[in-house]
């Protein structure tokens, strides 16, 4: 085997200039797109050329076929492919010529979006939300909204699938690959000019007559103008279609109809035109002078909400009666429980509001004010009979008398027994009452009843007595916090706790007694604004003993005890020293 050593002869010089000139012609790098020559074809593979390689990549026959350059496989064409892998585990090189395709076609949406360049394109198939459109230079799908495949609405595009149109590119996703086209955008700036000269031929207050109805919403009615430039979609809000309530254009008008518009606003910038149709007549609020504040007036209803009832004064002069306008009774009321739409009422205006274009009516203030009347025959202090209609955890309602008024007992009006739980466990729905007048809130809507103020206060039964009287009680029951008793002749229960059973604490237990036992007790709190009182069996022991020591014991006592006089003595001793 023979070894070259001599790299300066000349022939070595040729074959390093020729070696150095191949490699920078392929610069051979994973990730890039190069170009391929076919070498060989088979009924499944393609064999490529790409100098600089070790082996010869392979291509199967499906993948060029389903991006359509299947009619261009021939021996010695050149394609270009994605070189993935210069060698996988196997030893083999790794390319795509779908992928190449791919980022040739992304890479040229970049550039045409950059640009702001318009694309060529055909929509395949419909999708949820939109179309898919296929790029026709480079066969790469994109998304078109429905919002943006035309500036109006479109109920079939059938005759759009297919066809080569231009569309723009108004969102590219590059870390994705997603891109998105507008067709709208490219069919608005085509009409852009038209508008423009349409608009040109109005101003504000024209007339325009026979505008045809193409549609409606629920803010308003789509008009078509047709002008000798063109045709000219317009919009007649919901408001300015009448000075009467409207609550859907299909109420009045029909598509197809024409009605005559007047131009109210024009928007050289959105290239817009407002009308109005109700300012093609007066305006009935410039009547309201003929109404005072005040008044009754026959009103119409013509639309009930959850909050309360639109009415007209006259055809186009609306009002509103809210809810609480309705009764002065009746609370969180349903509007169309009480009218329907039609009725004729009769109403009180009590507000207009000349810059707000606002007028409110009263149906309550046209009847007489069960509460003013409830004062006049039954003042406060008034006894009335009425029907309990509801209970609840802490009070009574009672309809009173022949009004439409519910009084409110409270549980603490109940009795003055103090035991709100059982009393009220006394009464059901339907029972008779004769309760007193506590309180009138007319302008709060509230009377407060009392039931326990028709009997005699049990508290009375302290008017003559007072703190440490002696009195005798029944026990009632015990438990660890002391003695329930209830004074003879009385009906109210107390606790005497058990601090306060016996001076002694071996003696002061609860368990003593069983119930029934008739036990004396001294009174140690009584407040007569508070209703409260307590008893003491301890303090009448204290006040006993106190009286027996000071009726029985002798005022020298103690006198004989050893040393008793001692502190008299050092007391006197201590005199005489300071007086010397």
């Amino acid at each position: 085997m023979e070894i070259y050593k001599d790299l300066s002869s000349p022939a070595s010089k040729q074959f390093e200039e020729l070696l150095n000139s191949q490699l920078s012609k392929n610069k051979i790098e994973e990730g890039k797109i190069i170009e391929g020559k076919i070498t060989k074809i088979t009924n499944k593979y393609i064999f490529l050329f790409i100098p600089g390689l070790k082996s010869e990549p392979v291509i199967d026959v499906n993948e060029m076929k389903m991006i359509g350059f299947d009619n261009e496989i021939k021996e010695g064409a050149t394609i270009s492919v994605l070189l993935e892998k210069i060698e996988d585990k196997n030893g083999d090189v790794i390319v795509s010529a779908q992928k190449a395709q791919k980022i040739k076609g992304w890479n040229k949406l970049v550039k045409c979006y950059e640009n702001n360049e318009l694309i060529n394109g055909k929509i395949t198939q419909k999708t949820k939300g939109g179309v898919i459109v296929e790029h026709v230079e480079t066969g790469s799908l994109m998304f078109c909204p429905g919002s943006q495949i035309s500036d109006k609405p479109i109920k079939n595009i059938d005759h759009l699938i297919g066809v080569e149109q231009k569309f723009a590119l108004i969102k590219l996703d590059m870390v994705r690959g997603n891109s998105v086209v507008s067709r709208r955008q490219v069919v608005s700036s085509n009409k852009k000019e038209d508008k423009v000269k349409i608009l040109e031929n109005f101003k504000v207050g024209d007339i325009i007559k026979d505008a045809v109805v193409k549609g409606y919403s629920s803010f308003g009615c789509f008009f078509e103008v047709t002008t000798p430039d063109g045709t000219l979609d317009t919009l007649c809000h919901l408001q300015e279609i009448s000075y009467s309530r409207v609550n859907h254009p299909d109420e009045i008008f029909n598509v197809g109809e024409k009605h005559d518009l007047k131009v109210i606003s024009i928007d050289m910038d959105k290239l817009q035109v407002g009308c109005s149709i109700k300012q093609l007549s007066p305006d009935p609020f410039e009547h309201i002078s003929n109404y005072q504040i005040g008044s009754q007036y026959k009103v119409k209803v013509v639309k009930i909400t959850d909050y309360g009832c639109f009415c007209e004064l006259e055809p186009g002069l609306s009002t509103l009666l809210h809810s609480s306008e309705i009764s002065w009774t009746k609370k969180n009321i349903t509007p169309k429980k009480f009218f329907n739409v039609g009725d004729q009422i009769d109403c009180i205006i009590t507000e207009i509001d000349k810059d707000k274009r606002r007028v409110a009516i009263s149906h309550r203030l046209t009847q007489e004010n069960p509460y003013t009347k409830l004062e006049n025959e039954y003042p406060i202090g008034s006894d009335i009979e009425g029907v309990i209609n509801n209970i609840n955890e802490y009070a009574i309602y009672l309809k009173l008398g022949d009004y439409d008024i519910d009084g409110f007992l409270h549980s603490n009006d109940i009795s003055y027994s103090g035991k709100q739980d059982e009393e009220l466990q006394k009464y059901k729905k339907g029972d008779k009452l004769k309760v007193r007048i506590l309180e009138i809130k007319k302008t709060d809507q509230k009377v407060r009843v009392g039931l326990k103020q028709l009997q005699k206060d049990p508290f009375d039964w302290f008017e003559q007595k007072k703190v440490n009287d002696a009195v005798t009680v029944k026990v009632i029951s015990s438990d660890n916090k002391g003695l329930m008793v209830k004074p003879e002749g009385c009906d109210i229960e107390f606790l005497i706790k058990k601090s306060q059973i016996a001076m002694s604490a071996s003696d002061a237990r609860p368990s003593r007694f069983v119930g029934g036992e008739r036990i004396d007790a001294a009174i140690s709190e009584l407040n007569f604004e508070k209703r409260k009182a307590s008893f003491s069996i301890k303090l009448l022991e204290e006040i006993m003993n106190a009286k027996a020591i000071k009726e029985h014991s002798s005022p020298l006592s103690g006198k004989n005890l050893p040393f008793s006089s001692l502190s008299e003595q050092l007391d006197d001793k201590k005199k005489k020293k300071d007086t010397e």
